[in-house]
């Protein structure tokens, strides 16, 4: 296991879709545990192997606090089978050091992927936990998306990436999401 380099922000292959995973071989059972020991060792809560130069649809994610054990999940071919709800969530990434603004995202998903034994498996994270959030970020950089593009305010987010000397956001890479932006006006109105 290695503790590898983290490309910021900037780096055009973080733009880059990722490729299918064939088979859960050798290479990418290591490629897992270099994710993690990563991870673990810069004190994220997910890492997806774009982050780390591989352009392979792998990702991990660990949301166990501080007094828990450690609870490493593994995602290989992840597909998003089914998302609902909506809800702002102030988020940061390990590819934008302490970097962190509020983005739009699904309060609950449904993923389906591969585990690091090539075992299919399903699982849902409700309510906007922490889980369903990372789910929905990570698997965004399988697709050369950026947590930025969902930001709800790009000159606020402009301003967090500017204080860091990062580059600002790409217009042209903002998703326009009207079904969450419906969903979180129906929701204020409702509080």
């Amino acid at each position: 296991m290695t503790i590898r380099n983290i490309l910021k922000y900037g780096t055009e292959s973080l733009r880059e879709p990722s490729k299918e995973v064939h088979k859960v071989s050798k290479k990418i059972t290591d490629l897992v545990n270099d994710l993690l020991e990563t991870m673990y060792a810069k004190n994220g809560v997910g890492l997806a192997a774009p982050q780390i130069g591989v352009n392979y649809r792998v990702f991990v994610i660990d949301v166990s606090s501080n007094d828990e054990p450690l609870k490493p999940m593994v995602f290989i071919n992840p597909k998003i089978i089914k998302k609902s709800g909506a809800v702002i969530s102030n988020e940061g990434c390990l590819s934008f050091p302490e970097a962190y603004t509020d983005v739009r995202r699904y309060k609950n998903v449904t993923v389906k992927a591969l585990d690091i034994n090539g075992h299919p498996f399903i699982l849902e994270a409700k309510d906007g936990s922490l889980l369903a959030r990372a789910i929905q970020h990570e698997f965004d950089h399988l697709n050369g998306i950026l947590f930025i593009d969902h930001c709800v305010n790009r000159f606020e987010a402009d301003n967090v990436l500017k204080k860091f000397d990062l580059p600002p956001v790409d217009v042209d890479k903002l998703i326009d999401e009207p079904e969450l932006k419906e969903e979180l006006e129906a929701e204020q109105k409702n509080d």
